[in-house]
């Protein structure tokens, strides 16, 4: 699922690239900060297995910060929760697995106010600002649709036939 996810997410910023949405300075830093929280975000939840890949990308990864000076050291005790890797590194990481979500979607909707402020980038280069129609209502109402279908469908999904996406 991760991955899939992160193959989206390359996939958008090779198109900002590609149209050049770096220019609009706002919309493009919160993408990165959004970028860097989801990347945190399957850290966390990489590690949540508890088996030995998950243990030592936990204690590799976390090392890394050790390299910055003068915080390096106590910043990854803290992370640790103690000396080394053990069980209250793995209730930190639950935690923040449960609490980046919420940073991310804030995070998301301040990406989407700047979008929303300079307006996408489009293949053809040209504005056309005659051509604009406003986001509410039709865009709302759009994207209510879509999520009302959506739900609509797993919900038929996991009532009518729950054991299809199980191990046969």
């Amino acid at each position: 699922g991760a991955s899939l996810f992160f193959i989206c997410i390359y996939l958008h910023i090779g198109r900002g690239l590609y149209y050049g949405s770096y220019l609009f300075k706002e919309t493009w830093n919160t993408g990165v900060g959004l970028l860097f929280l989801v990347m945190a975000t399957a850290f966390v939840g990489y590690v949540l297995p508890w088996g030995q890949m998950s243990f030592w990308g936990a204690t590799v990864i976390t090392n890394l910060l050790s390299a910055i000076p003068y915080l390096g050291d106590p910043l990854v005790k803290w992370v640790w929760g103690g000396f080394s890797v053990d069980n209250a590194t793995l209730t930190r990481f639950f935690t923040f697995h449960f609490l980046l979500p919420f940073l991310l979607s804030a995070l998301v909707t301040l990406h989407l106010l700047f979008l929303h402020e300079t307006g996408s980038n489009n293949p053809i280069g040209l504005t056309s600002n005659p051509d604009k129609i406003p986001f509410h209502p039709y865009f709302t109402y759009k994207d209510l649709l879509g999520a009302a279908v959506l739900l609509s469908t797993l919900m038929l999904l996991t009532l009518f036939t729950p054991y299809l996406l199980g191990d046969p």
